[in-house]
């Protein structure tokens, strides 16, 4: 997470390995993103993008839909930077092991685009650990006044 100073909003919160509990926080951050803020609609519909991916593959892949696990997301919102941390409590995956969804081969395969939608919209994504944890980064291009 970014050391510059205190941030506008933070939080961390523990959901249980179910999509609507997903969409209710992702729904929550958006809503703190608008009102706290510089990033443009494009720019918060992008961290929506990522959030939403970055969750759901928590909760699909690692957790594999277990209601009994949970998912951590740790965020930081500034006015210009938005900073999240989400774990799951599944064994981890090396990113590098997941084809390119660009590659000809890979097109009609469901694998692969919720990492693209990711690393396309943040300014950085960073794999920690095991590779059960994911940070992402969104900095501010140009921003609302």
């Amino acid at each position: 997470m970014s050391q510059s100073g205190s941030p506008r909003f933070s939080a961390e919160v523990t959901i249980p390995s179910d999509l609507e509990e997903a969409r209710r926080l992702e729904t929550e951050i958006e809503a703190i993103l608008h009102r706290e803020t510089r990033f443009s609609e494009t720019e918060i519909f992008g961290i929506k993008m990522a959030l939403e991916e970055a969750i759901v593959n928590a909760i699909k892949h690692g957790n594999q839909m277990d209601r009994s696990k949970c998912v951590r997301v740790a965020y930081r919102i500034d006015p210009n930077e938005f900073d999240v941390l989400i774990s799951d409590e599944g064994p981890g995956f090396d990113p590098e092991d997941v084809p390119d969804p660009t590659a000809p081969e890979n097109l009609e395969r469901p694998c692969g685009r919720g990492l693209l939608l990711m690393r396309h919209y943040m300014t950085r994504i960073e794999y920690v650990g095991n590779g059960n944890t994911v940070r992402m980064s969104k900095n501010t291009v140009n921003g609302r006044a």
